[in-house]
């Protein structure tokens, strides 16, 4: 019998391994990577950003992000936009397109979800948010160390 460390570590493992074929699935059915959709999924989460900021959110490098914005926007999905307080400054931001067609895609898993978190109490969702948070920080502090939070 597993502990119970180490059933929520082969939980989060599980998780994490349907998460990456979801995420697959969804990028091969536009011609996307992964990594291109999980892109769009931070600039939804977090509104227009610089390259920059998709850079640290995504951890990739800076060059990486250009070549990825150009793919996005080739495929409509996102515009380049100049930043209002300051023109030399570009902005990216998500598209009428990528809402109408690839956000859909997500839309029956978010009600199951949904339904899923129903069942436990706030605290008890607060407990489990702060866990995927932490979990989440703890996978990029792997990647670069210097995102270690405490």
């Amino acid at each position: 019998m597993l502990s119970r460390t180490a059933a929520l570590l082969a939980a989060s493992r599980e998780y994490s391994t349907a998460a990456v074929v979801l995420h697959g699935l969804v990028a091969e059915r536009f011609g996307l990577s992964a990594t291109d959709v999980k892109a769009l999924d931070v600039l939804q989460r977090r509104g227009p950003l610089t390259a920059g900021d998709i850079a640290t959110a995504t951890g990739l490098a800076t060059a990486s992000v250009t070549a990825l914005v150009d793919r996005l926007e080739k495929k409509r999905l996102v515009r380049r936009t100049r930043a209002r307080e300051d023109r030399r400054k570009v902005i990216v931001e998500l598209t009428p397109t990528m809402h109408a067609r690839v956000a859909p895609l997500f839309e029956p898993l978010e009600r199951r979800m949904k339904k899923r978190m129903a069942r436990y109490s706030v605290a008890e969702l607060a407990l489990i948010a702060a866990f995927m948070r932490g979990a989440a920080a703890d996978m990029l502090a792997v990647i670069s160390p210097s995102r270690e939070t405490p």
